[in-house]
């Protein structure tokens, strides 16, 4: 099982990295395709290829073609909103909220799944890329349709633990070059 191999190469110094891994996949109670979908979109957005090399496979067997497809697009769109939205965000002049943003985002309105997965998805790529306008936006759709918080904060605990583990793991491949 890819998830029993990418938990052993976490060093040792890492164990509260191990446990949180097998724990958010593991004993989720997020239904199988939110966690997949979780797992594959914020495996893509950790930017580590170990991270995503042990865990696409699982994903994709435990998704619809659709759901793969769209996971892959949710980490995909997400990374460049993250970065339009955030720089919006953080630029001192508010007057770039006011510029038509120019940028084709058609599959936010329609994913190919059911929109709360997707929505849950892109927030837990948002926690990753670190954009509270995203974040908030994302998140008050999600509560607008009924998600309650704790399936908001599972999703973010995915995306954590993955971020964590995919920069401890590229650290470690980094010094033993």
């Amino acid at each position: 099982m890819a998830l029993d191999d990418l938990k052993s190469a976490i060093p040792d110094y890492a164990k509260d990295l191990k446990l949180n891994l097998g724990s958010v996949i593991g004993n989720s109670d997020l239904p199988q395709q939110q966690l997949w979908g979780t797992v594959l979109a914020c495996a893509i957005a950790s930017r580590s290829p170990k991270v995503l090399r042990e865990l696409e496979p699982e994903a994709k067997a435990n998704l619809s073609p659709e759901a793969y497809t769209a996971a892959k697009s949710a980490a995909a769109i997400m990374a460049m909103n993250n970065v339009f939205y955030r720089t919006r965000h953080l630029l001192s002049d508010p007057e770039y909220g006011n510029l038509r943003a120019g940028l084709r985002m058609n599959v936010i309105g329609n994913p190919g799944v059911d929109k709360v997965d997707f929505e849950l998805w892109s927030l837990a790529v948002s926690a990753i890329n670190g954009c509270g306008m995203c974040l908030d936006s994302h998140e008050q759709v999600l509560r607008k349709a009924g998600v309650e918080r704790e399936t908001v904060q599972e999703a973010v605990k995915i995306a954590a633990v993955l971020q964590a583990v995919g920069a401890t793991l590229d650290a470690e491949a980094a010094l033993a070059e």
